[in-house]
This record gives C-alpha cells, structure tokens and sequence, in this order.
C-alpha cells in the first residue's frame, strides 16, 4: 500500500476529500520524524512504538578481500509493534 491508497483508504472511511486526508497524513508522518529526529519515542497504543536506536561500533569483514573493516556507531529508527497488533498479524493465515 502506498500512501496514496492509504489517502484513499482514510477518505473512503471518513468522507473528508483526499486533500484534506494528505495534509492529515503528511502533517502525521513529519510530526513522527520531525520527534524521532529530536530523539523522541512515539507510542501508539494498540499500534506500536516508533524509536531511535543507537547501533554500536563494530568491526566487519570486506567479503571479498577478508580485510577487517571497522563499522562507526550510528542511530537507526526501529518500529516495534504492539502485542495487539502482532497477535493479530501472527492469526492471519499463511497464504
């Protein structure tokens, strides 16, 4: 789904035009990146929680050469889905 089937989807259910959808959903999405940005959390009962998780230095391996090649720090966004949500994915069936 994009996010224009998912403007689509919200109007349908809602009966606001599309163009009030997106702005809703554009307000939305950058209000969620703008916080993580800051290094905020996001929770979303019964959804899940969007956060920044710092990954550590490490050291890698070049495939091709064997050489160890060192891997810097950095922060990385992580969704984590609530257990509602992934109890109602994991009762889907497998298709």
């Amino acid at each position: 789904m994009t996010k224009a089937d998912l403007v689509e989807k919200v109007a349908e259910r809602t009966g606001l035009t599309r163009t009030d959808v997106a702005v809703v959903v554009d307000a939305l999405l950058d209000t969620i990146k703008k916080s993580m940005e800051n290094g905020s959390n996001i929770e979303i009962r019964g959804f899940g929680t969007f956060k920044v998780k710092v990954r550590k230095e490490r050291k890698a391996r070049n495939p091709r050469t064997g050489e160890v090649v060192p891997v810097p720090g950095r922060k990385v966004p992580v969704f984590k889905p609530s257990n509602e949500f992934k109890n109602m994915i994991t009762k889907l069936p497998i298709e």
